[in-house]
């Protein structure tokens, strides 16, 4: 069992706003019960960029974002049970959570009572900061790390961590399946994969993006059907139309004009987070008994029950490899929406 923390090396924001830089960060030592990761692939998901520049309130830095991660474990713990050294494994969007409340023990700790302890951006059980993804090694708690099937690539499942859970779990949710439509408003790196997960799922898949740019690749992802929300004959034409909305877009949406797209009974479920309050006309729902809702990730349960599913059904992510020296320019690439679908950084540029 290691006795000291050692530094690794990681791409950490300074301070708020500022550009990522090289740096080192501290890692704890192995403890009874944990894994040392060597870092394979770390994804770039929109929540480092929101957290890395306080969009969601002030942050702790330096920070280093990434809750995407794939590797291998480099050692475990002597009391680890579920891993060994070699496993394919992956870490997501929590590393701790208080696993005495009943969604803890119901599986669904994403929803802990006190909170999670965030891969990064948190403060640990010991008051120390969590350094994420963006690095070539991370020691985490054995309950809090997922295995990654021999089925799926090591960089295609990175974004699975975050994006593949948090698509796949409203849909489980709200049994998106045979007989029902389907709606996935945003084709970008969480909206890709919602599309293929609802598509195997056996649900009628339709894809709202803001413009036709991207039809073609959604229809090979799985959809069934894709419509421009710019066209102002796409809200009349479908009024009543969806049994699930899955909103992924983090600007602020038209709450009104979407709710208006579902059945009797049907959810708007919100999974991307604009930075400013929305508004809502209460009509909306009432009329229609229509549900607006919003949704984590999921639980360990349910995110190793996400990429089992993903590798029965051939699941990866559509991914861009960079160095990870080309991070700051991804970022106000993923802003301009120049990604076809998920940035995933090759750690061992790191």
């Amino acid at each position: 069992m290691s006795v000291t923390p050692v530094t690794v090396a990681a791409y950490a924001a300074p301070a708020a706003k500022a550009p990522l830089e090289r740096t080192g960060v501290p890692r704890r030592p192995v403890g009874e019960h944990d894994v040392l990761i060597e870092i394979k692939y770390t994804g770039i998901c929109h929540t480092d960029i929101h957290q890395t520049r306080d969009g969601w309130g002030e942050g702790i830095f330096p920070m280093v974002p990434g809750h995407e991660i794939a590797g291998v474990v480099a050692e475990a713990g002597p009391g680890v049970t579920r891993f060994a050294v070699g496993d394919r494994v992956g870490v997501g969007c929590m590393v701790d959570t208080c696993r005495e409340c009943a969604y803890c023990l119901s599986g669904q700790e994403q929803y802990c009572v006190q909170g999670i302890t965030g891969t990064y951006n948190a403060l640990d059980r010991n008051g120390e900061p969590t350094y994420g993804g963006y690095s070539t090694h991370i020691v985490v708690d054995e309950n809090y790390v997922v295995r990654i099937p021999d089925g799926l690539a090591l960089d295609e499942a990175a974004p699975l961590l975050c994006a593949g859970i948090t698509l796949y779990s409203p849909l489980k949710h709200w049994q998106a399946g045979p007989g029902k439509k389907v709606a996935i408003v945003g084709l970008g790196g969480l909206g890709h994969i919602g599309v293929k997960i609802a598509h195997a799922l056996g649900a009628e898949v339709t894809v709202l993006s803001q413009s036709l740019r991207k039809q073609e690749d959604g229809l090979r992802l799985g959809a069934d059907h894709y419509h421009a929300t710019a066209d102002p004959n796409t809200f009349e034409e479908l009024a009543g139309t969806f049994d699930l909305i899955v909103s992924t877009v983090s600007a602020p949406l038209g709450l009104d004009r979407y709710l208006g797209l579902l059945k009797v009974d049907g959810a708007l479920v919100n999974v991307g987070v604009p930075e400013e309050p929305v508004s809502l006309n209460l009509f909306s729902v009432v009329l229609g008994r229509r549900t607006l809702a919003g949704s984590m990730i999921g639980g360990i349960a349910e995110t190793q029950e996400m990429l089992d599913f993903c590798a029965e059904h051939g699941l990866g992510s559509q991914i861009e490899v960079i160095r990870a020296e080309e991070v700051n320019e991804a970022y106000e690439r993923v802003l301009a929406g120049d990604v076809r679908y998920r940035f995933v950084i090759d750690a061992a540029t790191i």
